[in-house]
């Protein structure tokens, strides 16, 4: 742990002192979408991970500048064997239902993280296993020495594995084929916060763990939290006007300069980590929806190249995002290792050279195609894929629009095979580092691998290069494979960046809560002014 974690966890124990129980109150919590499920292990979802952080815990976190602190974990180090990391586990905690925290419960969540149905089996391919040494002492041997594994475990959450067997929730739920278990709406987690009601896409109701380890560490002034999804950007907004919620996020962007205008109410503005794309079936004999019979148009470079080049990014920066957004030529943003200013450079927009393209590809009059969309999942969304249709128009391509919500779009991505030809994805990376976002989007689809990789893009040689990445220990070597791979996908086109995300928190007066840059507020740090 460094000097400046320590000083941080000093500072919000200082904090916590100096705050009564007396300004302790409610807080009422919106955004534009729900958590999927509260199966911790089911699905791989920003929303559905920063809704969970309350319920359960990891065993390592990360801080609002993404910086990994304790959880579960008091400390790890690779033993002396190089491919064997030790996790001392924190003494003295408890779930929400009094059963004592201790290494049975990592080993078997670690364990159902790893399954078939599980969506968080990508993150931790390299774990072989996982074993008890003491009760407070977890081994995990990864295939390779793996120096990143922390990296991997942040949103990996530890349930209970005796309240998991009583309750039969032992298998991850298959949300893609749309299972159910007793884990999807209830929970029992070392989480600073208890779950008391739970209605899906109406409202969730938590109080505070009076019995949480972090009492007297953590400000922990929120006594209950109340999480209301409000698809409307308009309703949302209303709510937080009038005083029904507290806290906003997923705040539209044409709307900042109001909101910063009322009295009572502040914005907090920051850079995200996750940037958001447009992905295509690049190897299908035929699509689906398009109107060319025999041929796939995705297939042929030069259309995929075409459609990138009549993408105006500092448009859709200017005029959907007003201004709140970073136009992206790769579809990792800056906080990631492998990140460079000189993959990151935008194609030229030119639309004639974007037509001849297509001419040349076979497609003089362009052609027809579908594409999925989500509504209440990222900034400006819908905003954003209806202006990309009017680009794509100008050269061609006719594109008809179908929007949805998340729990709708997320399905027909994952399924295998796929189930669109065309849509878009934002993706934000918890371990800070490439490999993730190649395990995920690149990898073609195998076991543990290529869960979100809706492109249909296989290439053996890289699959290899990306498995080899989470054992190699030559830091210069390993940044070499990664150099190596982004410049093959950009090469290749595999998908169409648009912009890393901006985010914006509106709130009330009279609390502090920071741009998380995972997008994941984490209200046991939130400590309300006394005057």
């Amino acid at each position: 742990m460094t000097k400046r974690g320590t000083f941080a966890i000093a500072l919000l124990a200082a904090t916590a002192l100096t705050v009564t129980l007396a300004d302790a109150r409610p807080l009422k919590w919106a955004r534009s979408g729900d958590a999927l499920t509260l199966d911790p292990h089911a699905q791989n979802e920003g929303p559905t991970h920063a809704f969970n952080h309350h319920l359960y815990e990891p065993l390592i976190h990360r801080d609002f500048q993404g910086k990994e602190v304790p959880a579960l974990a008091m400390s790890w180090k690779i033993t002396d064997d190089p491919t064997v990391w030790e996790f001392k586990l924190r003494p003295n905690v408890k779930f929400h239902n009094g059963n004592v925290f201790d290494a049975d419960d990592v080993v078997f969540s670690i364990d159902r993280a790893r399954s078939p149905t599980s969506d968080m089996k990508g993150a931790i391919t390299s774990i072989e296993s996982v074993t008890k040494v003491d009760p407070l002492t977890v081994h995990i041997k990864t295939k390779g020495p793996n120096p990143l594994l922390p990296n991997t475990l942040t949103d990996i959450f530890i349930m209970d594995k005796e309240w998991s067997e009583a309750n039969k929730a032992t298998k991850v739920q298959d949300f893609k084929n749309k299972e159910e278990n007793y884990a999807v709406r209830n929970a029992n987690g070392t989480g600073p916060f208890q779950l008391i009601s739970r209605e899906p896409d109406v409202k969730t109701v938590m109080k505070r763990n009076d019995s949480y380890w972090g009492i007297g560490t953590f400000p922990m002034q929120i006594t209950e939290l109340t999480y209301v999804p409000i698809k409307a950007d308009a309703t949302r907004l209303a709510a937080l006007l009038s005083g029904e919620v507290d806290f906003v996020q997923d705040v539209p962007v044409q709307d900042i300069e109001r909101l910063k205008s009322q009295q009572n109410l502040k914005v907090n503005i920051g850079p995200e980590n996750r940037s958001i794309f447009f992905g295509m079936d690049l190897t299908s004999a035929d699509l689906k929806t398009d109107n060319v019979e025999g041929k796939n148009p995705f297939a042929d470079k030069r259309v995929r190249q075409a459609m990138n080049m009549a993408l105006n990014r500092q448009a859709i920066q200017r005029v959907a995002m007003r201004g709140q957004s970073v136009p992206a030529g790769m579809i990792v943003p800056s906080f990631v290792n492998g990140y460079t200013k000189e993959l990151d450079v935008l194609p030229a927009g030119d639309t004639n050279a974007a037509k001849k393209l297509l001419a040349d590809a076979g497609y003089p009059s362009g052609f027809n195609i579908t594409l999925h969309c989500p509504n209440d999942r990222y900034v400006n969304d819908e905003a954003i894929c209806q202006a990309a249709v009017g680009m794509w128009g100008q050269i061609g391509v006719k594109v008809n629009l179908v929007s949805q919500s998340k729990s709708i779009h997320f399905p027909l991505i994952q399924r295998n095979p796929p189930e669109t030809e065309f849509y878009m994805l934002g993706w934000g990376v918890p371990t800070f580092d490439s490999e993730y976002a190649f395990s995920f989007l690149y990898h073609s689809r195998a076991d543990k691998y290529g869960s979100w990789n809706a492109s249909r893009y296989a290439n053996p040689e890289a699959d290899k290069m990306i498995e080899s990445l989470a054992s190699e220990v030559d830091k210069a070597k390993r940044d070499a494979t990664i150099a190596k791979l982004w410049a093959l996908f950009k090469e290749e086109v595999i998908y169409l960046p648009v912009h890393h995300q901006t985010l914006a928190y509106a709130m009330k007066n009279g609390f502090e809560i920071p741009v998380d840059v995972a997008n994941q507020p984490k209200m046991k740090y939130v400590a309300f002014k006394t005057n």
